[in-house]
């Protein structure tokens, strides 16, 4: 069985230069053919080697300067993720500080093609790995290596390859639903060295489903060493991702349960893990994430640099994120989800009022901390969403009831029914994902 350790720094490092590479000149971020090189059969000779590869494309989710661009709002899913919050409308900056993220912040960055945008940076880094995982899936079929790590590969390419279209067209494409024949984005299914021509946005979301599809199947039975591999759990999660996006409420609803159902019993942290900082990928809840030491944390260009102002990163700067005033009254005295916010009355210079103090790195002012792709929590409010607009009123409730009671014991959603719901529902999203680069998605995807 194939299995990925931490441990694996150096090829790692070996892999992750060997991409880094490929990815620095950003012209020909669609073009996958290199001249005067050896061939992908000579470098992925053997599943070992392939594995390797992978490890090193893990490792891109995180990495910093993608694409030639140096900036320190560039390193990897967890800006992204940043920026679909700031375009949402639950979280503020304190202050302009050194300027990074204030043009996505006034709705400008997205909104300009030129070079080392973010729309720009986004695709790069998302086709780029498409790229790697097409590479990989081209050379599997003659290595040397057995059938069961041929599928096991093949089942995780496939799936961050699914990620990837995911990304790219919920950043670059509106919503799914009523949109389903405009131009989407170009779907990278194979080597090639030409353009590509953009799919609708329905063949995007069909080309997402069936690598989904196949992942799964590929990956019944395999357990991994870490969290950090894009495992049978993490596409049936994306498969509800997608599904809820699509509208599609009984497949959301039966592959969010199927995502958190595994092990004993489902994964939900306790109010002390809760506030202990959302950086360790040893958290129970967490399905997948990057596990970051301090060898590989990117500094100043990192996630808790623009969030922990305990690292003196760029929040210790005035960049504090902070959660509306709005949102923050919504939240009931006694959840702990209000704990992790500065309360009114109580900030500091170093703390503003309503500041964030739910991402924080273990140990400051080190910049270590592990990233959250994944949670099963996420799972719940999908299911429990789904259900709903099924009219499956019951089950919704009991979904609901069993998430938000682990962080506010006296909640009771036994009154709640229609719109009033649904209302809830969404507002428990909003409370529970704050900060996970969810808002702009969910915005678009209500309408």
């Amino acid at each position: 069985m194939i299995r990925i350790f931490k441990n694996n720094f150096t090829k790692l490092v070996v892999l992750s230069t060997f991409f880094l590479v490929l990815q620095s000149c950003n012209k020909d971020y669609l073009e996958t053919s290199p001249t005067n090189a050896v061939t992908d059969a000579q470098i992925f000779a053997s599943t070992s080697d392939i594995q390797s590869a992978l490890v090193g494309a893990y490792s891109s989710l995180y990495g910093f300067g993608i694409g030639g661009y140096s900036g320190h709002d560039n390193y990897g899913q967890k800006s992204t993720d940043l920026q679909n919050d700031l375009m949402g409308t639950d979280m503020v900056i304190h202050a302009a500080g050194y300027g990074w993220y204030n043009r996505t912040y006034q709705y400008i960055n997205w909104g300009n093609p030129a070079k080392s945008t973010q729309s720009d940076v986004a695709w790069v880094r998302y086709y780029k790995l498409i790229s790697q995982m097409n590479d990989i899936l081209s050379v599997l079929p003659t290595a040397k290596g057995s059938d069961a790590d041929k599928a096991v590969i093949k089942g995780q390419a496939l799936g961050i390859r699914a990620y990837c279209h995911f990304y790219l067209i919920n950043y670059e494409q509106q919503t799914y639903k009523g949109n389903e024949n405009k131009p989407g984005v170009p779907i990278q299914t194979e080597k090639t060295s030409g353009s590509i021509g953009r799919g609708t946005v329905q063949q995007v979301y069909d080309q997402i489903i069936a690598d989904l599809k196949q992942a799964e199947q590929l990956l019944i039975g395999v357990t991994f060493a870490d969290k950090t591999a894009f495992d049978i759990h993490v596409v049936q999660g994306f498969r509800a991702r997608t599904a809820l996006i699509m509208n599609d409420w009984v497949t959301a609803a039966s592959y969010a349960n199927k995502a958190y159902n595994y092990g004993a019993s489902p994964q939900l942290m306790s109010t002390t893990q809760y506030k202990d900082g959302f950086s360790r990928i040893s958290n129970p809840e967490w399905m997948w994430g990057s596990y970051i030491p301090a060898t590989n944390a990117t500094i100043y260009a990192s996630f808790f640099s623009h969030f922990d102002p305990k690292t003196n990163g760029y929040a210790s700067l005035g960049q504090f994120k902070k959660i509306t005033k709005d949102l923050y009254d919504k939240i009931p005295a006694g959840d702990v989800r209000k704990s992790i916010f500065q309360k009114p009355g109580s900030g500091t210079a170093t703390s503003p009022d309503y500041s964030q103090l739910k991402f924080k790195v273990p140990s400051p002012p080190s910049f270590a901390g592990d990233y959250v792709y994944m949670r099963t929590a996420e799972m719940y409010l999908i299911e429990a969403e789904a259900l709903a607009r099924q009219g499956n009123e019951a089950a919704a409730r009991t979904s609901l009831e069993t998430l938000i009671k682990t962080r506010y014991p006296a909640y009771s959603a036994s009154s709640l029914s229609g719109q009033t719901l649904m209302d809830e529902i969404l507002l428990q999203r909003r409370i529970e994902l704050w900060g996970e680069g969810f808002s702009l998605i969910d915005i678009k995807r209500t309408n």
